[in-house]
């Protein structure tokens, strides 16, 4: 996934979300409800994470795998005291409705609902952003942990940004989004469009479907620790998984890199003569080229420097993932 050269203004949006605050409409990412009495075991048994030990309130973020633990996704789930609120990446909503419906069998007691129309998601993001959520009147959410929500006048208002930097997320009625997003912007919250929001992504190392997130890697390869429980009992791909984690097998890694010059996705990454890896993403800021790729685990870590396609580069830790054992 590419992003091109960024302006003056989503130049200053990014530098509004690092230093300041920023808001993002991500109403075209999908939102899927689970309801009925079976939905927390359902997604237990779906998903890497440990929904079964969670309450209304609280939430997390899950990865959904293939049954050889192959990524899928990377949602966000908000734990509700009567379903379940899934923000699943735009290019996912569909696919993922069906994979979750085939695993609905008929003694189960859950619903799946598609409620991505009738509802609106911004992200408000930044140093500065406990001011706006006390202003829009859930000041009680500020120092919780993340993905824990109160709802204030139908807005659900959740901790977390969607990207490592602080922030939090908005669920909401579509027919209050356009009243919330002004008032937001009246607060001093600069507008981020999907084009900067997906160039702190490539900055921050969060992954995304078809790029860093597709058949050919695992949520261990990914870095996603904090998606995954090790104690919990049997989910989809769990055995692959675990079996990873015992024998310390992750084979490659997803790291940031800075860049010499442009590079194009799908460039191969080397040391020499020998490929050690594929770059996924790639962005241009304004302080230059930075793209993010796998690397052999083999090979080397941060500081490593390498050839990327026809530019050279070096490795650099990424933010929202983690590349440590638990």
């Amino acid at each position: 996934m590419a992003t091109s050269a960024i302006d003056g203004k989503d130049a200053a949006a990014i530098q509004a979300a690092t230093a300041g605050v920023a808001v993002c409409d991500r109403s075209h990412w999908g939102r899927i409800r689970v309801s009925d009495d079976d939905r927390l075991r359902f997604l237990h048994n779906q998903s890497t994470n440990d929904f079964q030990s969670l309450k209304p309130g609280q939430g997390c973020d899950t990865v959904m795998v293939t049954s050889t633990a192959r990524t899928i996704d990377l949602v966000s789930a908000y734990i509700c005291d009567d379903d379940v609120l899934l923000l699943v990446s735009p290019s996912r909503r569909e696919f993922l409705l069906q994979w979750l419906d085939r695993y609905i069998f008929f003694a189960d007691k859950v619903q799946l609902t598609d409620i991505t129309d009738e509802t609106a998601t911004l992200s408000i993001i930044g140093a500065e952003s406990d001011a706006i959520v006390e202003k829009l009147g859930a000041g009680a959410i500020i120092g919780q942990a993340y993905g824990n929500h109160i709802t204030v006048d139908d807005v659900i208002v959740a901790v977390g940004s969607g990207l490592a930097s602080p922030g939090y997320t908005l669920i909401l009625p579509v027919s209050q989004k356009q009243q919330i997003w002004e008032q937001i912007l009246e607060l001093g919250a600069v507008e981020l469009s999907d084009r900067a929001w997906d160039t702190i992504r490539i900055l921050q190392g969060r992954p995304a479907p078809d790029a860093e997130l597709t058949d050919d890697y695992n949520p261990l390869e990914v870095g996603l620790w904090q998606t995954i429980s090790f104690s919990k009992g049997c989910y989809i791909g769990q055995e692959t998984i675990a079996r990873l984690n015992t024998y310390k097998g992750v084979k490659q890694y997803l790291w940031g890199i800075h860049l010499n010059a442009p590079a194009t996705v799908g460039d191969n990454i080397a040391i020499g003569d020998e490929k050690v890896g594929k770059l996924t993403s790639y962005t241009q800021t304004s302080d230059g080229y930075f793209g993010l790729g796998y690397i052999r685990s083999k090979a080397g870590g941060v500081g490593l420097k390498v050839q990327v396609g026809n530019t050279e580069g070096e490795i650099v830790a990424i933010p929202f993932v983690s590349h440590d054992y638990p």
